[in-house]
């Protein structure tokens, strides 16, 4: 194994470990792999876990159904597992990059699913959406964001894809909730869930190794998408956000290792999760000023976002805009009124942001 003392500074280090090619393990810690798998996106990998947990293993996150992930498991399978099993799946959360091949990897081995349950029955949720038609509540909700006919075409084209990167879900799994504590190879493991980007997000901390596998809670570059969607139009994700990153931030010691889903393995949780709340805590300020005047969902794009929004990030920006605003009306700061088309506008009903 090859690793790196943190460094004293106030920003992010990352130890001096090799990015493993598809098909291939590299030890981060003692008995724990790190596995990383493409996703054919922008953002074009995720990173796996395997932890040795005596004579079997533990799998944290799948990768996407996907016939080259499949293939990379099996090289894993017949390369790095050996004899030893896979007994145990924790699933972080239900994002198709995280759940998708729950399935078929539990059939393989016979293992167990772990999730929390908020993740698990919402993933069965979406999965029933598939071949459906897209709800008329869902083109209320776009139309109210200012979403035009192409627009509106856009997301019905986008409906029912959950089902094409994620397999069908064991029809049985076993509950994860915060603070669950439970032995991997002799050494205790915590659940400590995150919300925001997504609804009951596990996090797995373990202080003996001072290893946090982090998933999509807490990234090294980049910052996790956080939505607001129809099924839950008036949600206030933002602040479930801000909240665990405060948690985090009480409950991670310094020198925690953070094993995230994407990027690399780095040092520096507490100033990180700091960046993070002060980036969404100036986005609000910025966004409050500028919505002096009457804003709609699509208007207030360009004060969020430094790259242009394309057909392609429209959903996931119109939600994050959402939960934006959500955010401030629920904190008194802006309020919205419907026009004759049920169109919504967003404006100040006070100055400053609490």
């Amino acid at each position: 194994m090859n690793s790196a003392d943190p460094k004293t500074t106030s920003a992010v280090s990352y130890p001096d470990l090799p990015i493993p090619a598809g098909g291939e393990v590299v030890e981060v810690a003692a008995g724990v792999y790190w596995v990383r798998m493409p996703l054919p996106f922008a953002l074009d990998h995720i990173n796996l876990w395997l932890l040795k947990d005596g004579d079997s293993w533990v799998q944290v996150d799948t990768g996407l159904v996907e016939t080259s992930v499949i293939e990379y498991w099996r090289t894993l399978f017949e390369t790095y597992l050996g004899d030893a099993p896979v007994r145990r799946l924790i699933v972080t959360h239900l994002h198709p990059d995280h759940v998708g091949l729950a399935g078929w990897l539990t059939h393989q081995w016979g293992a167990t699913l772990h999730m929390s349950r908020t993740e698990y029955l919402l993933c069965r949720t979406l999965l029933s959406d598939t071949h459906k038609e897209v709800p008329e509540a869902a083109i209320h909700f776009y139309r109210q964001a200012g979403f035009d006919d192409e627009s509106i075409g856009i997301y019905r084209a986008h409906f029912g894809g959950y089902g094409s990167f994620v397999g069908a879900l064991p029809d049985s799994y076993q509950r994860l909730v915060n603070g669950d504590k439970f032995k991997i190879d002799g050494v205790d493991w915590e659940v400590i869930i995150g919300q925001g980007h997504s609804p009951e997000h596990v996090c797995l901390y373990c202080a003996e190794k001072k290893v946090f596998i982090a998933g999509d809670q807490l990234l090294p570059t980049i910052s996790s998408n956080v939505s607001v969607w129809p099924l839950e139009p008036n949600a206030n994700p933002l602040k479930d956000w801000i909240d665990s990153c405060h948690l985090l931030r009480e409950r991670l010691p310094e020198d925690v290792l953070v094993l995230p889903a994407h990027g690399k393995p780095f040092y520096g949780a507490h100033p990180r999760l700091e960046r993070l709340i002060a980036e969404h805590e100036q986005a609000l300020q910025d966004l409050y000023e500028f919505c002096a005047e009457p804003k709609r969902v699509v208007d207030v794009f360009s004060v969020l976002f430094k790259n242009p929004v394309t057909k392609r990030t429209l959903i996931f920006a119109t939600g994050e805009a959402r939960a934006h605003l959500n955010y401030l009306v629920q904190a008194g700061k802006l309020q919205v009124s419907l026009d004759e088309q049920g169109v919504g506008y967003y404006r100040q009903v006070s100055s400053g942001v609490r």
